[in-house]
């Protein structure tokens, strides 16, 4: 077992990596920018080195500045987290060269399921649909106009390096193809340092559903059931939950199923995740897998009753999966807590925080960096925390959130904690009759 790993990361996932090392007796390195030091990680790891200013390329993203702090702090293995670095198959690659066991799967892996086409063929190997699209990246306007007019309007184009709703704009008809291909470009380099585009048929008001795997290198490959996520605005999500409200067990088996199979055919290594999307005839299409932990892995945890950074790291040290499939327990939601103004169309809300308080009781858990008079910097994701709540069922964990949600209180900046609040009185999400058009349809942003 590892003895040091470093966090390639920052934020509430840097200390939830820092936990469970802890919890395992393994020590700790933070790395972060000048603006976040004084962060919760940097404060609680055992060792901390600032890496760079606050501009993500200059530091989370300086490949160089992280090996250099692995190797004067002597870390043996380097967990990524999410975003960054943690789908750079080039910086998997550089790790192992460097004599750092990189916490996620083998570069190859990386590279062929962070191909889109490649990772669509395999899944159409096996027997899964997908959404029809380009074969691989669009290389320009006039090719991505062509291939619009192919499979027809509307279209999504989407950043071939990354997710989370960045570098993604859907194109209704030929005349805003231009634009929307510029700008998701800038906004894809921006976040992943690549440019790439490609892109898909747009299936309208479709359910997003992802299967979460875990492999190991004996060839054992297990999934741990469904989240959904379809509460989301432009693409990124708000709200996710497991299992659905909306899908059957015939199509949640089929589903883990495909996921499991497309994870073998690359000999897939740690934790990943297998994405859909399920229209209102339950037709399930592959959209592409995430060769990472998610931000909504918490979720799974608590319906299934394991550590899955725990695993990642068992895993990359040579075990066994520690967790074989079990029937998953209860209902659990993850919300997003954002330092951001519903009311004022989302926009970021950075700034001290001047009183904090978390809540807590049974089921209730809370994966947060930020703590009385943190300042949250201008310069990333505006992620502050989740809050997670568990059920016996669905409308236990409801209740339960409702509860948990009056109890968190966060003064000083603007918060999605209202958001929450209304979505929890709506009776579409309440019945589970909701869509990733749900936001669009029945909560006015201005």
């Amino acid at each position: 077992m590892f003895k040091k790993i470093l966090i390639a990361n920052r934020g509430e996932i840097a200390l939830r990596i820092i936990r469970t090392c802890k919890e395992m007796g393994i020590k700790t390195v933070a790395v972060h920018s000048e603006v976040d030091r004084d962060s919760l990680p940097v404060i609680f790891a055992d060792e901390a080195v600032c890496i760079g200013p606050a501009l993500s390329s200059q530091s989370y993203l300086k490949i160089p500045n992280i090996l250099s702090a692995a190797a004067i702090t002597g870390a043996e293995a380097i967990h990524p987290g999410y975003g960054f670095l943690a789908e750079n198959a080039d910086f998997s690659e550089i790790c192992a060269e460097s004599g750092i066991k990189f916490i996620g799967p083998s570069p190859d892996a990386i590279r062929k399921m962070g191909n889109k086409a490649f990772a669509k063929e395999t899944m159409k190997k096996v027997g899964v649909p997908v959404v029809p699209g380009s074969d691989g990246v669009v290389k320009d306007v006039d090719e991505a106009k062509r291939i619009a007019a192919e499979i027809g309007y509307p279209v999504i184009l989407k950043a071939s390096a990354g997710g989370g709703g960045k570098g993604m704009r859907i194109v209704w008809k030929e005349n805003e193809i231009e634009k929307a291909f510029q700008t998701a470009g800038n906004e894809a380099n921006s976040a992943f340092s690549n440019a790439d585009l490609y892109m898909e048929k747009y299936i309208e008001n479709p359910h997003h559903i992802e299967i979460q795997v875990m492999g190991d290198s004996f060839g054992n490959i297990y999934h741990y059931g469904e989240r959904d996520c379809s509460i989301q605005r432009r693409h990124q999500k708000l709200i996710e939950e497991s299992p659905s409200p909306f899908i059957n067990n015939e199509v949640r088996e089929k589903m883990g199923q495909a996921a499991i199979l497309g994870a073998k055919s690359v000999n897939y290594e740690g934790a990943g995740t297998v994405e859909f999307l399920v229209d209102k005839h339950m037709n399930f299409y592959f959209i592409e897998m995430n060769t990472r932990i998610q931000v909504e892995h918490p979720v799974t945890e608590m319906v299934n009753n394991l550590d899955l950074i725990k695993n990642q790291i068992l895993v990359a040290a040579g075990l066994e999966v520690a967790n074989k499939p079990t029937t998953p327990r209860g209902h659990a939601i993850e919300f997003r807590i954002n330092a951001e103004d519903p009311d004022a169309n989302f926009r970021p809300s950075p700034g001290a925080i001047e009183f904090l308080h978390f809540p807590g009781g049974f089921g209730v858990r809370i994966d947060s960096h930020i703590y009385n008079d943190y300042v949250i910097p201008p310069n990333y994701d505006s992620l502050i925390a989740k809050m997670i709540v568990w059920g016996t069922d669905r409308l236990h964990a409801i209740k339960r959130a409702r509860r948990a949600l009056d109890e968190f209180k966060v003064e000083g900046i603007k918060t999605t904690i209202p958001f929450h609040q209304k979505v929890l009185q709506n009776e579409k999400f309440l019945k589970g009759e909701f869509d990733t058009s749900f936001i669009d349809q029945h909560f006015k942003t201005n």
